[in-house]
């Protein structure tokens, strides 16, 4: 008799992920947040659908059963990570791969977007305003990218195919890449700063009112990686007193954005509901990613995408 099918629990968002290829290979459950706590203990493996939720952290269980592996399908792991799942053997994975090109991409756009003021160009535009205007030119700027995994190294490379000079900045220096020590000196010329690195203890709330005071008042900010790397109230004190030029951010430090929130009107900041790795077809692409590593997994080959629970992010250059 063989062994029965493993049991894979998904805490769902909408659209549900396709597991087609699973059919007959997992025993594939579904859960939501009221739910998870219960089910937890019973599965095999945990797909983390629902990437915006926190359930798990509250939801995962101490001492006894727990799922042998926990896939996010997000670059981030913050949302899910607790003390008892970073201290257990459970094998954490994340979607890296997925997202790199698409928020590089929406990196370019930004800074072409700003330096080009096209924010302008459009409200002249409503106003039947014909008023010729000079722009900033992008090539010979500087950049500064703090955060040197795939995403951060993605947007450096398409940056400089802009003619942009671009500084990497990392959690320790090697070849290419500048450690934490040379950030205050590398943001303090640079005409772009884009935060790209992972929310760990080191980095919450590292974008303060002493680092934006140390830009140059000509630097536009733009955040894709985590909403906690931005003291968000600093940020705004330094748009309205024109410390920097503006920014942007496309991450909060809670989401959604509520109507009510006083960032919709800070002078020169571009808001955007977390869409900047989200292209056509990326459910699909989470979807079949996660299907490899289940079929990795399932055979008993290593997993990609491991994550480092103590870092908060898988290792690498």
């Amino acid at each position: 008799m063989s062994d029965p099918a493993p049991t894979l629990l998904v805490l769902d968002a909408d659209p549900p992920p396709r597991l087609g290829r699973l059919t007959g290979r997992a025993l594939i459950e579904h859960a939501d947040e009221a739910s998870l706590a219960e089910r937890l203990p019973h599965a095999d493996v945990l797909l983390v659908w629902d990437f915006t939720s926190r359930a798990v952290r509250s939801a995962w269980p101490g001492e006894g059963p727990r799922p042998r592996w926990v896939h996010t399908a997000s670059a981030g792991v913050d949302h899910l990570m607790c003390p008892e799942l970073a201290a257990s053997d459970t094998v954490v994975t994340n979607a890296r791969g997925v997202f790199d090109q698409p928020i590089a991409e929406y990196v370019a756009a930004l800074v072409l977007t700003m330096a080009k003021d096209l924010p302008g160009t459009w409200e002249l535009q409503q106003e039947r305003t014909w008023r010729h205007r000079e722009t900033q030119r992008v090539a010979g700027t500087r950049a500064c990218v703090v955060g040197s995994g795939p995403i951060g190294r993605t947007i450096a490379r398409t940056l400089k195919a802009l003619d942009v000079t671009t500084a990497l900045v990392g959690r320790t220096p090697h070849t290419g890449i500048h450690g934490p020590d040379d950030l205050d000196r590398l943001i303090a010329r640079a005409d772009w700063v884009i935060a790209a690195a992972p929310l760990t203890e080191q980095t919450y709330g590292m974008f303060d009112a002493r680092r934006f005071g140390v830009m140059q008042p000509s630097a536009r900010f733009i955040n894709i990686g985590r909403g906690g790397l931005v003291v968000e109230d600093a940020l705004a004190q330094a748009l309205a007193k024109r410390w920097i030029a503006g920014a942007a951010l496309d991450v909060f430090e809670h989401e959604p954005l509520t109507p009510d929130s006083p960032l919709w009107e800070v002078p020169g900041l571009i808001v955007s509901p977390h869409m900047s790795g989200d292209t056509i077809g990326w459910r699909d692409q989470l979807g079949s990613q996660f299907v490899e590593l289940y079929e990795r997994w399932a055979a008993g080959r290593p997993l990609l995408n491991v994550v480092d629970k103590k870092r908060g992010y898988v290792p690498g250059r």
